[in-house]
């Protein structure tokens, strides 16, 4: 199992940016972050396969960049223009099939990072 250790959560206000990283033991085909706000369901966020294609969801098209390293095997979340409604604590996920927001595809997590955004 792929060992993912999350780092770059913290506090920023609205507008402002914060970059999480994830550091993995090994890359797998498909790399996301999800995250998981307070009282709502864990959702995806971005992913990003080992060709490079990258996908976002709507809500943070345009504020957020995700990309890997594969020298370093890092995972960066690159968030910008922060919005209260990005409070959350998220996720760094491996998955080796398909790169989906299905979380049944993941199968190594990290522990999470928590991002509080104030307005």
């Amino acid at each position: 199992q792929v060992q993912l250790v999350e780092s770059g959560g913290g506090s920023a206000q609205a507008g402002g940016s914060l970059r999480l990283s994830c550091t993995a033991s090994e890359f797998t085909y498909c790399m996301a972050w999800f995250r998981r706000a307070p009282g709502k369901e864990r959702e995806g966020v971005a992913r990003i396969t080992d060709y490079g294609t990258t996908n976002y969801i709507d809500s943070v098209k345009g504020r957020v960049t995700i990309s890997r390293d594969n020298a370093k095997n890092t995972l960066y979340l690159q968030m910008d223009s922060l919005k209260p409604e990005d409070t959350a604590m998220y996720y760094c996920a491996a998955g080796t099939r398909f790169c989906t927001y299905l979380e049944n595809y993941f199968s190594s997590w990290g522990q999470g990072t928590q991002v509080t955004v104030s307005s």
